[in-house]
This record gives C-alpha cells, structure tokens and sequence, in this order.
C-alpha cells in the first residue's frame, strides 16, 4: 500500500471523530461550561471528603478550558474559600482530559476511553488525597503573585458565538490533528511492526517506560496523538502503555506544564511531576497486569 492511501486512510477513519469533538468540545464551551464551575463552587463542606474529591475531579473533566484557562478558574475557586485539595483534584483532571478529548479518544476503542475516563478521574481524587495527607496545614498552591481575572458581564451564549468557537478550534486543533495523522502515516509505512509489537506490546515495566518516555516529545496536542496511538495500538501496543501515554503527555506537554509553574512553587511543582510519573507507570503497569 503507498503512502499517500495510507494517508487517506487515516483522514477518511479519524476525521468524523475530530469534527464531532470540535462540535461538541465548543458546545460544552459556550452552554455548560459556567454551569460546570457554578456548580463546583457549591462544594465547599468540610465533611464531604472523598465525595467532593470525586465531584471536584468529575468537574475538572468535564471543564472544556485550556490549562492557561485553567488557571484564572482555579484562583476565583480559591478566592470563594475552595478546599486545596478540591483544586488540584479538578486542576488535575482537567488536565488530563476534556470533553472534546473524550470524543477523540473513541477513535481508539471504547475500552480505551473508559480507561483514559476511570484512570484521569483517579488520578484526580488521588491528587486530593496528596494534598490532605501531605499539605492538610500548608499552602500548596500559591496566587500571591496571581491576579484571577475580575467578573466580566457575561454574555448571553448565542448560535454566532458557538459557530466562532468552532472555527477557533479548528483552527488551534487542525494543524496538530494533521500532522498527527502525517506522522501516524510514515511510521505505518516504514516503521517495522514488530519493533511496536517487541517494545510497547509485552506486559512489562519496559513498555510502560518507553510509552512515558515516547509521550513527552510527542505529546504537543492531545488530537494530534489519536492517529499516531490508533496506528500503535493496531500494530499491538498495550492498553497499559496507552494510558500511561495519554497520562504522561497530558501532564507534562509544555503548555500545561508552564500554566502549572504559575501557580506552584518550584518545590511543589516537582511534586506534581513526580506524582504524575508514578501514577502513569504504576496504573499502566496495573491495566497490563490485569488484562
């Protein structure tokens, strides 16, 4: 098979999957995302614990906004007297995945989506849990040098206003979602399958360690990496491998990465790096050994 069919053949599969995410990723953007953190906010008893742990992580979730978004949300939560731990449940999961990742992600299978959907969800609560068992009497987080953005008028949501948000992310996804699609195309033509199937497709701790070490460089979009995954998985990468991919390079892409500098101290932030790193080897190395 030439390239180019190849090529072809990855667009005519994946392309629906990406216009539906852009569809209803600007959806959930422009008619429920206020409602997401309106609802949030409510969560702030004391006594809910692991409850409002799982809440503040499904919320996160289902946030739709980038992580430099992210941040100005986060510091208003605090600034409503929002439980640390709460934050960086919903920090967390909202890093790692969004509604319009979700639709994405079904382009490799459902069992992976509910993997990728239970695995960001955990690792939200679990981020929780850090805070409350190692910084219950301490400041994890740190605004003092971060202004949240003061209460705009907010506009009513319009039919023009969901159409512009489309054609904005088609515009920020496009370029990635391609290139994604070109790069999946070279590695299905020339690279040996069984080079896939030897590293990434055995129940070991090496193929978790290489699907950590592959996702940082190649982790710049998380639509981006669809068509490269949807190619590996068909030549017999692990579903252990896959999650601790999607984990890893969520949390340590550079743009998430530089939002999240913003708000923790260079400590703090290496504590973040080194819980991320742990869970990906550990929940991917766990889903192998399962299966």
């Amino acid at each position: 098979m030439s390239f180019f069919s190849i090529l072809w053949g990855q667009i005519v599969f994946l392309f629906p999957y990406w216009i539906l995410g852009i569809f209803i990723g600007s959806a959930v953007s422009v008619f429920v995302k206020d409602k997401i953190h309106n609802f949030f906010i409510k969560f702030q008893n004391k006594k809910w614990d692991i409850i409002g742990l799982f809440i503040a992580s499904i919320c996160g979730i289902l946030s739709p906004v980038c992580m430099y978004g992210t941040i100005p949300i986060i510091a208003s939560f605090a600034e409503k007297g929002i439980r640390e731990d709460f934050l960086a449940a919903f920090m967390v999961s909202s890093i790692l995945l969004n509604p319009q990742l979700i639709i994405y992600t079904t382009a490799l299978g459902y069992e992976i989506v509910l993997l990728r959907i239970f695995s960001c969800l955990i690792c939200g609560i679990l981020a929780g849990l850090f805070i409350q068992l190692f910084f219950k009497n301490k400041n994890f987080f740190n605004f003092s040098n971060f202004q949240s953005q003061k209460s705009k008028k907010i506009k009513q949501p319009t039919l023009i206003t969901y159409l512009k948000d489309i054609v904005k992310n088609i515009k920020i996804t496009g370029t990635y979602f391609f290139i994604g699609i070109f790069l999946a195309s070279i590695f299905t033509k020339y690279l040996p399958t069984n080079i896939l199937i030897d590293y990434l497709g055995k129940n070991t701790q090496f193929n978790i360690i290489i699907a950590i070490l592959a996702s940082i460089p190649l982790y710049i979009c998380g639509g981006g990496t669809i068509p490269i995954l949807a190619t590996w998985i068909h030549s017999g990468m692990s579903n252990g491998s896959v999650i601790a991919f999607m984990t890893t390079g969520a949390s340590t892409k550079i743009t998430n990465l530089s939002a999240v500098k913003i708000i923790l101290g260079i400590k703090h932030f290496l504590f973040y790096l080194l819980f991320i790193l742990s869970y990906s080897f550990i929940l991917g190395f766990m889903i192998d050994s399962i299966k």
